[in-house]
């Protein structure tokens, strides 16, 4: 129950970074949000590492942290890039099913077990973020609807998803005993690649400072995704990588509903079902 309560935490803390993302993306361009949010996550990480202590970060570790930070940026880029030019109740789910089924192959290769009522539970969640993007807000443009659907957005949100999904297993092969060194070494990774990214913006003039809002926003975003990693990383260290990757991919959920709450984008009765759905899904996983 402990590991699900943390992964469900996480799922909720990611919804809502990817959403303030989003929302920072629409006003400033995409590497200005990724970079704020990056090296913040840094910071972050690098005071919490210490001070929650780790007795021992093996080669291993550190191997294993660096390839969660090369997938993390690019599972950034897509899924931000994606949700700046689409609609967000048809993006997320998309990468939340990757982010599902890929982590519990993983895991079954791995050697996990997974009860019949969880294996239940986690069908349901690939219905639920399915039923939860499957339709657009009513009324909505049919110019940007077609756009939000479009071969590219859609490229971009299975890119994300399956990055996302390999970000969960990289993190999940680190041992307990590094603490939260792995996350520290998997921001300094996509730090570096955004500084240098931010470097050639700037040789070639582009390289533009946001509004102090849209920076708010990215600043948010970035503080919530690294707590949202934290609270991944404790889970799957005390349950199995299937349950807690799924948990944790039901972060649609929150989207959507801050999509509702901020923007005033209606919840069609198919996307009501889905959090429904999702619902009923967490209920039989942390249940079996």
């Amino acid at each position: 129950m402990i590991a699900a309560a943390l992964a469900l935490t996480a799922s909720v803390l990611y919804g809502a970074g990817d959403f303030l993302a989003g929302m920072a993306a629409r006003r400033t361009s995409l590497p200005a949000v990724i970079a704020v949010s990056q090296f913040v996550g840094l910071g972050l990480a690098l005071v919490a590492a210490p001070l929650l202590g780790a007795s021992q970060v093996s080669a291993a570790d550190i191997g294993w942290g660096a390839f969660a930070g090369v997938t993390n940026l690019a599972g950034c880029f897509l899924l931000f890039g994606a949700l700046a030019r689409g609609s967000m109740s048809v993006v997320a789910p998309i990468t939340a099913v990757c982010a599902i089924a890929l982590p519990v192959f993983a895991g079954w290769v791995l050697g996990e077990q997974i009860a019949m009522l969880r294996l239940v539970g986690i069908g349901l969640a690939l219905v639920a973020v399915v039923l939860i993007g499957l339709e657009g807000p009513d009324g909505e443009d049919p110019t940007t609807a077609r756009r939000a659907t479009s071969p590219t957005i859609l490229l971009m949100a299975l890119g994300a998803g399956i990055a996302i999904a390999a970000f969960y297993i990289c993190l999940q092969r680190t041992s307990p005993s590094a603490g939260l060194w792995p996350l520290a070494v998997t921001r300094a990774v996509s730090g570096a690649a955004v500084a240098v990214l931010w470097l050639l913006a700037l040789r070639r003039g582009r390289l533009s400072v946001p509004p102090a809002r849209v920076m708010l926003l990215a600043l948010a975003s970035g503080s919530l995704d690294l707590a949202a990693n934290a609270f991944y990383l404790l889970a799957v260290r005390q349950g199995e990588l299937g349950i807690v990757a799924t948990l944790t991919s039901l972060y649609p959920a929150s989207t959507v509903l801050l999509a509702w709450l901020v923007l005033g984008e209606p919840i069609r009765r198919i996307q009501a079902a889905g959090l429904g759905t999702a619902a009923a899904a967490v209920l039989l996983i942390t249940g079996g």
